[in-house]
């Protein structure tokens, strides 16, 4: 059997991401963090999302909401609202918890959560990673992932519109 019933309760608010978080660290576990749009899930994204959970004991997602994207990617993004790209990214078996945030980078709900492990793909140094200097300072670290390539969001929506 399944368990279906419980994927929505995986969309947490960062009150709620912060009391479990406290929950899994009393039991010794450890937390990793990643974030993105994630628009249109793609193998590049899985990817990233899989390298992440391999870090820790858990995982969060932190997930842009709508008026974050649109201000990052332009007027025509999001193809898919908040809602269904958290419901997609919340079932995902590698995901253990998606939080949405409004503003343009997760810095407050990295700083707020304090995972033990950032997980960053991309082009990134340690000193261009939001939040990676706090995740240190609390006794943390940060890795970042390799971008897979061939595989874009911009891409699949030309290849779409042609």
């Amino acid at each position: 059997m399944r368990f279906v019933e419980g994927i929505e309760k995986k969309i947490l608010t960062i009150d709620q991401a912060k009391a479990m978080i406290s929950a899994w660290k009393v039991t010794g576990k450890t937390v990793a963090f990643t974030n993105g749009c994630f628009d249109i899930l793609h193998p590049g994204h899985l990817f990233s999302i899989g390298q992440a959970a391999k870090e820790a004991d858990y995982l969060i997602v932190g997930l842009n909401s709508d008026a974050s994207v649109k201000r990052l990617k332009g007027p025509e993004r999001p193809i898919n609202n908040t809602e269904s790209r958290a419901l997609v990214i919340a079932n995902l078996v590698l995901a253990d918890a998606v939080v949405v945030f409004e503003e343009d980078t997760p810095y407050e709900l990295i700083t707020t959560l304090l995972p033990d492990v950032l997980v960053k793909g991309g082009d990134y140094t340690i000193d261009t990673i939001v939040g990676a200097k706090e995740v240190i300072a609390n006794g943390g670290k940060v890795i970042i992932n390799p971008i897979v390539d061939g595989f874009s969001t911009t891409n699949i929506i030309e290849k779409i519109k042609k």
